[in-house]
């Protein structure tokens, strides 16, 4: 890889601009989850050590360019304190930024200014007058050609922060040169939202799950009826080209063998297990069955790297996260064991790993959504290019 990190500068006596992810869950006024606060900590504490002084480059919300008061990232500051240990100055502007002096400097949210979401690059001057260095600590938000993720980059001496670095070597252990044979787990609601993550996975990996609703539609594609359930049925087409696709390509594409089914979707409902092919035409598919989680364990223990996006059902609601829990468990269990590399992410897919207690044992967990799905789909993150990488 050609971007360097924080280890390859020289940080004594510098000031390093650093663009975090502290896009944070808020409510009255409160973080409600500090996960991404605390994935930061790495890098800062690691800088000031080194004796250089911190100003943190971040946004919250989508305020398009205008100063919203309730999008300010002052209300963060306080967890921000906690994570860290120490005191966090706050400037409101470019003006009040460059006038302090304080080890660890919070900017207002950089998506205030205009020139942010534009690229501009009389904007990233402005802002690399602020500093001497250049950190780019946010993977989450590399998939935007930003200022303060594209632009800046070419305005100062750049690096990768701890957190962008741990995610770049988890991807490129996982797709970039992996350790075979490669299994990938791809669930969730539609295969319209997945297509291209599909066409590529397809041709870099030796195994594809499809789990979730997108499952349903890959049967409805085999002329399976698959009753009331969830599928895009004017997607069939495409599903038949990517099996067509997996088939020229040696990739084995892995479906649902039975499946749980109900009449409603409530927690609980009153449910039964059937083959695939024998869903009740006034039921709906609601989760992969046991023989199905059984057979995925038998691929995940032949397998040498995991790649998870998605889950198996509908796991927020029980039973119907029974796959996703058993699956995921005898993925960190072989991951524990050194038999298997894992990595997984995207919003569901955090948020299943975590409900079940796997999340501690698997390799790498993303809380990138969207830059961490354009990667798997093998496109060229702008943020990441920015680095040299």
């Amino acid at each position: 890889m050609g971007w360097k990190t924080l280890d390859d500068m020289e940080l004594d006596g510098k000031r390093v601009l650093t663009r975090v992810d502290i896009n944070v869950p808020v409510e009255d006024g409160k973080v409600t989850d500090a996960t991404r606060i605390e994935r930061i900590v790495p890098s800062v504490k690691y800088i000031l050590e080194q004796g250089g002084k911190v100003l943190m480059l971040a946004h919250f919300g989508r305020p398009k360019g205008k100063v919203v008061p309730e999008m300010s990232l002052q209300v963060v500051l306080p967890a921000l304190e906690e994570a860290l240990g120490q005191k966090v100055a706050f400037a409101e502007d470019l003006e009040a930024a460059a006038g302090l002096d304080e080890d660890v400097i919070l900017l207002e949210n950089i998506r205030f200014w205009p020139g942010e979401e534009k690229n501009d690059t009389e904007f990233a001057k402005q802002l690399a007058k602020l500093g001497d260095i250049y950190c780019n600590d946010a993977f989450s938000a590399a998939h935007r050609a930003h200022a303060s993720t594209e632009a800046l980059a070419r305005e100062l001496p750049c690096c990768a922060g701890r957190l962008m670095q741990a995610e770049l070597e988890a991807l490129e252990t996982a797709l970039g040169d992996p350790v075979r044979p490669v299994i990938a787990v791809v669930g969730g609601a539609k295969v319209s939202s997945k297509l291209e993550l599909l066409g590529n996975l397809v041709s870099k990996v030796d195994r594809l799950v499809i789990g979730g609703g997108m499952a349903n539609t890959f049967l409805a594609a085999q002329g399976i009826d698959v009753g009331k359930s969830l599928a895009e049925h004017d997607m069939t087409e495409i599903a038949k080209q990517i099996q067509l696709k997996a088939l020229d390509v040696g990739c084995e594409i892995i479906l649902p063998a039975d499946v749980v089914v109900a009449r409603e979707f409530k927690a609980n409902a009153e449910n039964e297990t059937v083959p695939a092919t024998q869903c009740p035409s006034d039921a709906m598919i609601l989760d992969a069955g046991p023989e199905s989680v059984a057979r995925l364990s038998e691929a995940f223990e032949t397998s040498k790297t995991l790649i998870w996006n998605g889950p198996l059902g509908a796991f927020e609601i029980e039973p119907f996260n029974a796959a996703t829990d058993a699956a995921a468990l005898k993925a960190a269990e072989l991951t524990k064991a050194g038999k298997l590399v894992s990595v997984a992410g995207g919003g569901d897919t955090v948020a299943a790993l975590n409900a079940s207690g796997a999340a501690e044992s698997f390799t790498y967990i993303s809380t990138a959504g969207g830059a961490f799905l354009e990667w798997m789909e093998g496109k060229t993150l702008p943020g990441v290019a920015a680095l040299g990488g």
